[in-house]
């Protein structure tokens, strides 16, 4: 077990270039199996879901090839099995995006029972629900077996526009017979990228966006060479970190990324950012100071399917509103206890009201103060936010759960230290 020690009030400052969107790089792994042609990945995050997820492939029988540490060419050629009951896969949650395409290619796939979240409990029918539209049948054991003699088009209305559950049904229906539409389709950046993608092997997909997509089966789909976008959440990180410690910071972006609605929230708390086609300028003298609303009511930030503001940057914008002048309510509507961490920062001197599991009341600004004694990181969105917080604070404080970061993020506190921040890793 590790931790990270962190010596905080050092402004990061400098240039930072985010990894690739692991939310991306999960569903493109999985569409690797649509194909028995060659599919390139590069700016591949190799965080360990990811790591985690190329094992799988492996142990079914996917060709890996890696040319360097970011660019990985995978042929699924010789799949030796559909069973993903596995001990790697009951750990894994991404492992529920090989459904769509097995389905697709093989007609049958066996899946683990997935396991809870800390943050609150996720809906598992929406993963399936698409797909027995098409035509699978799911049986529910001690795991999930879904099969089919034939995935035929459908006119399919997502009940939740769940991002998953877009993912499978986008992939599988790119080998159904006919036309399938699909109504309430997430439309998250790293769900348009994987249409986008899927159009690069063969697939006639169109509505890319939109939360109506239109996909006409193929018969057979090809390799291709795809490129892995920045992740956006990560580049929200850095935004609100660099604002928080008062630092100037350029992330390099590389092209212009789809940021929804986080530009518009980010304003509101007083920042400033210079958007360029490949980066993003955060500078100096930041205002940090919350705008009112009309009529004086207390202003409000609350997530929502995109391009309303991500819940996984929730957490993260607490700690920043804690460096803001003003008051400001976090209305976190998909999870029941996102929440909860509030309590690590009430400790390290953040005055926060928990209004209840959704709702959060958070008045700044506040000196927190570090906790060397150490804080745990209950799950990756809270163990960023801590990690923003204990940059901010005076004093030292060690995180602990340093692989709930690993996990989904890649070499994230090298990437901090190259901007400056004092942050190490120590084993417990």
């Amino acid at each position: 077990m590790q931790r990270f020690v962190i010596h905080g009030g050092v402004p990061l400052e400098g240039s930072v270039t985010p990894s690739g969107n692991r939310n991306l790089a999960l569903p493109l792994l999985a569409a690797s199996l649509l194909t028995d042609e060659p599919v390139s990945l590069h700016n591949v995050p190799r965080s360990t879901i990811v790591e985690d997820m190329l094992s799988i492939l492996s142990e079914l029988g996917v060709e890996i090839e890696e040319h360097n540490k970011h660019t990985l060419t995978l042929r699924a050629r010789n799949v030796q099995s559909t069973n993903l009951n596995t001990p790697l896969c009951q750990k894994l949650r991404a492992s529920v995006l090989f459904a769509g395409p097995m389905l697709a290619r093989y007609r049958h796939v066996t899946l683990p029972i997935l396991g809870a979240d800390v943050i609150g409990r996720r809906r598992i029918e929406s993963y399936f629900t698409g797909l027995g539209e098409l035509g699978a049948q799911v049986e529910v054991t001690d795991g999930y077996y879904l099969e089919t003699t034939g995935l035929r088009g459908t006119d399919c209305f997502l009940v939740e526009a769940s991002v998953i559950g877009t993912e499978n049904l986008l992939m599988a229906a790119t080998l159904a017979e006919g036309q399938t539409v699909i109504h309430n389709a997430a439309s998250e950046p790293h769900v348009s990228d994987l249409a986008r993608a899927l159009r690069l092997m063969g697939a006639s997909i169109s509505g890319i966006g939109t939360n109506n997509l239109e996909v006409q089966g193929v018969k057979k789909l090809h390799g291709a060479q795809i490129e892995i976008n920045p992740d956006h959440i990560e580049v929200g990180a850095f935004i609100a970190m660099a604002a928080a410690t008062h630092g100037q910071v350029n992330i390099r972006t590389s092209r212009e990324l789809e940021l929804g609605s986080m530009p518009h929230i980010f304003e509101r708390m007083g920042i400033s950012m210079d958007i360029q086609t490949a980066s993003i300028i955060i500078p100096y003298e930041q205002s940090l100071k919350i705008d009112e609303e009309f009529e004086h009511s207390v202003p409000q930030i609350q997530d929502g399917a995109w391009p309303a503001f991500p819940t996984d940057l929730m957490s993260m914008m607490m700690v920043l509103a804690t460096q803001c002048n003003g008051t400001i309510l976090f209305y976190e509507k998909m999870y029941e206890a996102r929440m909860f961490f509030v309590d690590y920062l009430m400790s390290m001197g953040a005055k926060v009201i928990l209004c209840d599991q959704h709702r959060a009341l958070v008045v700044g600004p506040s000196q927190l103060y570090g906790v060397p004694s150490g804080l745990p990181s209950p799950e990756i969105r809270a163990g960023f936010a801590m990690i923003g917080a204990a940059l901010c604070a005076k004093g030292q404080t060690a995180i602990n759960n340093t692989e709930q970061v690993d996990r989904y993020y890649e070499d994230f506190d090298a990437k901090l230290r190259g901007l400056g921040a004092r942050i190490t890793r120590e084993s417990n």
